[in-house]
């Protein structure tokens, strides 16, 4: 059995703001309600959500003799998160300003699961950054870290909703599992769904991939156009507005520092770029996920007259 205070220390050290844990099981009750998101078609172009929907809601089926997920979380908050001026017509959410998380949180929970194998041996387990289907968000709603928003996102209530995931998944159980977070903290607050600009927050706390700037921008092209109200690459409305992302400190985890500033950037400056300046500015970031081309796309897009919004 593992200490869970040890893990906790653990996740500390390696720089994560929060640590929950919690036993695993079945998550029968948003496995339903997942699939009726996909049965209404909401997943549009995301053909990837259809897959292995049973081992998405039972990390059992991901890891045999699965006991433990231990969910981590990091502020990544920075100050392009608090929203761009009026008329900003190249933004770049805020999380892609720095280096790619995945990356960086691997290393964090690699040296958590190393640390924890020389205390335990014969201690299995993997570790999880969006490399599986895992319905991390509601893992760490049971890991006590806080509730899913209106937005559909984790809210936290010391970082709100501008946190990154990663997950162990371990075959041993621990002598202490956390509380799960109770209740919704948003109240009244439509904010995410009232600035959405194309209407892609549904009032049942999901989301309309077909609709949504960040899907629009990132995710495989989808048929028709729709106005990325000056996106170029992903899309922070639905949080920059949250009261709980409002009074968030600032993230403090060095790693997270951004490498560049797209309020200093226009779209002569991303038009202007070639591959190498590309590459030299923002090769570490999420941002070559989408790649030079597409981003030029989308500021041109951007720049030409709106055309009918969708919502």
């Amino acid at each position: 059995m593992i200490d869970h205070l040890y893990i906790k220390r653990l996740a500390a050290g390696a720089g994560f703001d929060l640590c929950g844990i919690a036993p695993c099981r079945h998550l029968a009750e948003n496995e339903a309600l997942f699939r009726a998101w996909l049965a209404r078609g909401r997943q549009s172009s995301l053909g990837y959500l259809e897959r292995n929907v049973d081992k998405r809601f039972d990390a059992r089926r991901l890891v045999e003799g699965a006991r433990t997920a231990v969910v981590c979380a990091v502020s990544y908050k920075n100050r392009v998160g608090e929203g761009y001026p009026p008329g900003h017509r190249t933004k770049v959410a805020s999380y892609a300003c720095a280096a790619d998380y995945h990356a960086t949180l691997r290393t964090m929970l690699g040296g958590m699961l190393d640390a924890l194998r020389a205390a335990h041996p014969g201690l299995g387990g993997r570790a999880f950054v969006d490399t599986a289907p895992l319905a991390e968000k509601q893992l760490a709603v049971e890991a006590g870290l806080g509730w899913i928003g209106r937005q559909s996102l984790l809210v936290t209530p010391q970082y709100g909703s501008y946190v990154v995931l990663g997950e162990l998944i371990l075959t041993e159980e621990t002598d202490r599992y956390d509380a799960p977070f109770e209740g919704s903290r948003c109240g009244t607050c439509r904010s995410c769904i009232d600035n959405c600009p194309t209407g892609a927050v549904a009032p049942d706390r999901t989301i309309d991939t077909g609709r949504c700037i960040s899907c629009r921008t990132i995710e495989r092209e989808q048929p028709g156009q729709t106005d990325l109200h000056g996106w170029i690459f992903g899309c922070d409305a639905c949080q920059s507005l949250c009261p709980w992302n409002r009074r968030a400190p600032q993230h403090r985890n060095a790693a997270f520092d951004t490498v560049f500033d797209p309020l200093a950037m226009d779209a002569a400056t991303w038009l202007g770029m070639d591959e190498a300046a590309f590459e030299a500015l923002c090769g570490r970031t999420p941002l070559t996920r989408s790649g030079l081309t597409r981003i030029r796309e989308n500021a041109l897009r951007n720049a030409a007259p709106e055309e009918p919004s969708e919502r």
